[in-house]
């Protein structure tokens, strides 16, 4: 059976069809984003069928969500059941998911960060407007989340040594999940302002020149702690923001530095866990997006090593105990469900995005 069926049964046909988790991080819609990867891959309309059926059932049980973002929230199940609409050529139900979207309010509270704040809510605006048409959701709206991102970012700054800093829990963190890297990989994507790309800019500068000795990046503002090789956490997912920022930009600093971050992930980034998260499936997408980069051989090799390290032997060091197969075990940012991406992308690996983060 294909890795993908696997974790369609086991988190939907098993299940009953019923969904207890609808967000696309541990939840079903996860599921659904995977399905509609592999109808991408493969053009089985069993796999539409089955994806569509998954976001209907996410799109009621999300209802009384307050969450607004792409990964964990309802942004996620309209951004994707639109798109899935649309491959299925129902008409109505794109309209349905589209209105659904557009009715979303960001609550004056939310957070700045891709998980459960304003840039996870824009990444869902961009993953409409590259899936149906561009403009579908307008660039007034879209600037005026930034705006508020931009104004936050610098009143906490407050003329500090970061041009833009955040903060989530009470944490100024660096991480693509939660903290500058997530929000500056956003960012990037937006029409910006001569003044805010240079903020922009200088915040990945002051995040190079502060990163640690070995190369890899803090969690938070002043921790001391050079531990985490993820992508929710340290030189994984500030990586993948570095290569943005180095086609953006077409800044060389930026580029040695995504490099140099990738040497981390070859050297510390084999982990016990598999996930897109804080798993080897997510560490993988480090050198799949050099690769694109840059062209070189070399990082597809290294994708293709730590691919074929999950391949071979993950099942069993899952079954072993000496790896986490995650909490969610068949989820997609934390389970099996990651590996099953990655190795659909790993078909076509010039193509391959990490799933909700690149686009």
């Amino acid at each position: 059976m294909s890795f993908w069926l696997q974790v369609m049964k086991e988190t939907w046909v098993l299940r009953r069809k019923v969904v207890r988790d609808y967000s696309l991080y541990t939840g079903d819609l996860g599921t659904a984003y995977l399905l509609f990867k592999a109808y991408q891959m493969t053009k089985n309309e069993g796999d539409l069928k089955v994806c569509s059926e998954i976001v209907r059932a996410c799109d009621s049980a999300s209802r009384d969500s307050g969450r607004v973002t792409f990964i964990c929230g309802r942004a996620g199940v309209y951004a994707l059941g639109a798109v899935v609409a649309k491959h299925s050529g129902d008409e109505r139900l794109l309209y349905h998911y589209f209105t659904e979207f557009k009715e979303i309010k960001l609550p004056s509270d939310l957070p700045n960060e891709l998980l459960y704040g304003r840039v996870g809510f824009l990444w869902a605006c961009l993953y409409l407007n590259k899936h149906i048409d561009q403009g579908t959701i307008s660039s007034r709206r879209m600037r005026a989340v930034v705006d508020e991102i931009i104004k936050e970012g610098r009143r906490l700054a407050n003329k500090g040594r970061c041009p833009l800093m955040y903060e989530w829990h009470g944490k100024k963190y660096w991480g693509a999940a939660h903290g500058l890297a997530g929000i500056m990989h956003v960012l990037m994507h937006m029409e910006l302002k001569p003044d805010e790309a240079e903020a922009v800019k200088d915040t990945l500068r002051y995040m190079i020149k502060n990163r640690f000795p070995s190369g890899n990046y803090p969690s938070s503002e002043d921790s001391e702690s050079d531990r985490l090789v993820h992508w929710c956490h340290g030189a994984p997912g500030v990586a993948l923001t570095l290569v943005k920022a180095a086609v953006v930009f077409g800044d060389g600093e930026f580029l040695q530095a995504a490099v140099d971050a990738g040497e981390v992930v070859w050297n510390r980034g084999l982990l016990k866990r598999v996930g897109m998260c804080h798993g080897i499936s997510g560490n993988t997408y480090v050198f799949l997006s050099l690769y694109r980069l840059t062209g070189k051989v070399e990082y597809l090799y290294r994708a293709k090593a730590f691919a074929s390290f999950l391949f071979d032997r993950a099942h069993k060091l899952i079954s072993e105990g000496k790896m986490h197969g995650g909490d969610r075990p068949y989820s997609l940012f934390e389970g099996v469900g990651a590996m099953a991406y990655l190795f659909l992308d790993m078909v076509e690996p010039s193509a391959a995005r990490f799933p909700a983060y690149e686009l």
